[in-house]
Order: structure tokens, then sequence, then C-alpha cells
């Protein structure tokens, strides 16, 4: 079994480094902060232009039909530059909402415009709790004629004020379990959708709440099976966690990067704080950290790749996993920056916020935890 990147992943990474370097500066991620939409929708053009956008759809749709692997390679450049703009939120979610759910409609309607960035979308799930069970699902999706009627409140949209179209997922009927859980694409401009813009840790990942006033979504927007959703949130929440994690490790990769530049030219008593034991040990564990963190991505990246039995399980190690380590990372490296690591002019906050920002979403560590005990109880473990 060969872990290592492909010649053709190599060259994805190359590129996606060399373009991200060159749009998304420090200096491109903080004009982004007060910006009304968070992002330059010329760069995301450009970035469909380079096959980015179309990585994971299939070929058929205008995708690249390529896998989780590849996919966490351009996310963990992104985690590099903590990219400004919806790719996580059209790509991961809603794209992958829409690809897992097997509805063909659906799918030739909806992927050819994410792949080419004509359009954008994003996931509309989180409500009163973070919880990512079907039972946390209280939104109402009721069936009138050759129209579905919303309401509820959404909570957390990842650019929920600025994409074009919003994958809710409803409840329909009485339930509160995944029987029940109907997939809608409601168009943000939709009559009795108000969206509320909320601030974030993170300047640069934009989030709304959104509040659904009987609104009313016609029947061909249905995505799937009435009521029948629920295996494809549940397939793409585990990409999710994997994309997540992905974009966790390069932010802590980025700020381990600047920590033993800056140990190098720092001095203290005549010489550099590299040369320092302690600085030592904490770059070490650090380094530890980051190599164990990567493993982890990219093994679960291959085990939902190959459709692997422990892939569920992979893929909360892998975000269990990322939310310790960067943590550590990213701390650690505002330690050994010292007072200049806490200013607000110095980039590295912008990595330690990104990582921040993801550490709770698609499943703390305490709730991956549990996810992985439950798997390895059930004996769903690769030989």
């Amino acid at each position: 079994m060969d872990f290592d990147f492909s010649e053709e992943q190599g060259m994805l990474r190359d590129v996606t480094r060399e373009f991200l370097t060159e749009q998304c500066p420090p200096e491109h991620a903080r004009r982004m902060f007060d910006d009304p939409i968070g992002y330059d929708p010329k760069t995301y053009r450009r970035m469909a232009e380079l096959g980015l956008l179309g990585l994971p759809f299939p070929e058929e749709y205008g995708g690249a039909g390529l896998g989780m692997v590849d996919l966490a390679v351009v996310l963990e450049e992104m985690g590099r530059v903590a990219y400004p703009g919806p790719f996580f939120a059209s790509v991961v979610l809603a794209g992958g909402t829409i690809a897992a759910s097997g509805d063909e409609r659906a799918t030739a309607r909806f992927l050819p415009g994410l792949a080419t960035g004509e359009m954008t979308a994003s996931l509309a799930f989180l409500e009163g709790a973070i919880d990512w069970g079907p039972g946390a699902i209280e939104l109402r999706a009721t069936a009138d004629g050759d129209e579905y009627r919303l309401s509820g409140t959404k909570r957390v949209v990842p650019f929920g004020a600025a994409v074009d179209t919003i994958v809710v997922v409803a409840r329909e009927g009485d339930g509160d379990g995944a029987e029940g859980i109907t997939l809608l694409a409601v168009p943000r401009e939709t009559a009795g959708l108000t969206v509320e813009p909320n601030e974030t840790l993170d300047p640069n990942e934009k989030v709304a709440t959104l509040h659904f006033n009987d609104v009313r979504v016609p029947r061909e927007n249905l995505i799937g099976a009435a009521g029948a959703g629920w295996p494809a949130v549940e397939a793409m929440l585990r990409r999710a966690q994997v994309a997540a994690a992905a974009e966790m490790l390069g932010a802590s990769r980025k700020a381990l990067e600047m920590s033993v530049d800056y140990a190098k030219v720092r001095e203290q008593f005549g010489q550099p704080i590299g040369s320092f034991q302690a600085i030592k040990h904490r770059l070490a564990e650090m380094l530890e950290a980051a190599e164990n963190a990567t493993a982890a991505v990219y093994y679960a990246a291959w085990a939902i790749d190959a459709d692997a039995p422990d892939a569920t399980l992979a893929a909360s190690v892998a975000k269990s996993t990322l939310n310790e380590a960067s943590r550590m990372i990213t701390g650690e490296a505002i330690q050994i920056h010292g007072g200049i690591g806490y200013t607000w002019e110095y980039d590295l906050h912008l990595y330690w916020k990104r990582a921040k920002h993801l550490e709770p979403l698609y499943g703390d560590t305490a709730y991956h935890r549990e996810r992985a005990l439950q798997e390895v109880l059930a004996g769903r473990v690769s030989g």
C-alpha cells in the first residue's frame, strides 16, 4: 500500500500553491475582512479556470472526477493562506451533498454551474445546537401541492449572505431521526428568507443566520427523494470532516514554518532564540504533531476514496487529531513569537483564527472520540 502522492497530485499541489501565493497573500486576506461578500469573484473564477472548483465532481458535469486525496491537497494549500472565499461552502458542503444524493436531475442542474464558478452555494444544517446528527434537524418542510413551505432558523451558514443558492437540510413529517430528512435548493433571494450576517472569530470565515418565514420553494428544487436525504448528508459530513482537517493542517504547517523562520533571526543574549533548548523542544513537538496530523488527514482521505470499512473511523481520527494538533501548533507559534505574535499587524493570527474557527465545526474532539469508540466497538476497522 503506497501512500506517497502521485506525480499528478504533486503537480496539483505546486500549481495550487503558486496560484494562492500570488492571488491570496496576507494583504488580500486582510482586505476581505470588511468586504460585504468576503471574497474576490475574479479570483474565484480563476480558480474555476484552473479546474479547482470542479475537482471532485464527475467529468460529465464539468468536473475533474478526482478524489478526496486531491481535494485535501488543495484545501491544505488554502489553509496555508487562510483563503477567504466560498470554496468550502460551494464545493465541499453544497456540491458534496448534491453529488452524494445520486439525483441525476439535481446534479445535472447544479454541479456544472458550481464547477465553472457561475453559481455559488452553501449548506444550511445547524440550528439551535452544535449537533451533527439527524436529530438536530427541526426546520420544517411541508409539502403543499407543487411547492414546499419552509419555516425555521438555520445558523452558522458559511457565506450564507453571499452565495446564490442554499441547500437546506429540513425535516418532513413529525419524526426526529434520519427518516424524514429532506434536501431543498433555495435561492438566497427567495421571498420570506431573511439573511442575518454574523461576526465570528475569523473575519474571513463569513457566516450567517437564515430565518425561513413560510418560504415557498418549487417541488422541482427537491434534491433526492423526499424524506430520504440523510445518507447524502452523512456522506458529505464525513468528507467535510476530512476537508476541514486538511485546511487546519495547512494553517498549522504555515504557523510552524513562521516559527522556525522567526527562531532563526530573533536574538536574545546575543544569539538566535532557536539555539535555546527550550525553543528547540517546542519546535520539535510542533513538528511531531504536524507529521502525525498529516498522516491522519491523508489516510482518512485515502479511506474515503477506497470506500474502506474504517472510513468513518479514519475521518473521526483525522478531525479529532487536527482539533488538538492545530490548537497546540498555532498556540505554541504565538508563544515562540512572543509579543509580536499577539499583534494585529503580524500575520500569525490569520492561521490561528482559521484553525480555531474550524475546530468545533463538523464535530469537536469529544464528538469524534465518542464516534471513533463506537466504530471500534462495532468492529468497522480495516485489517
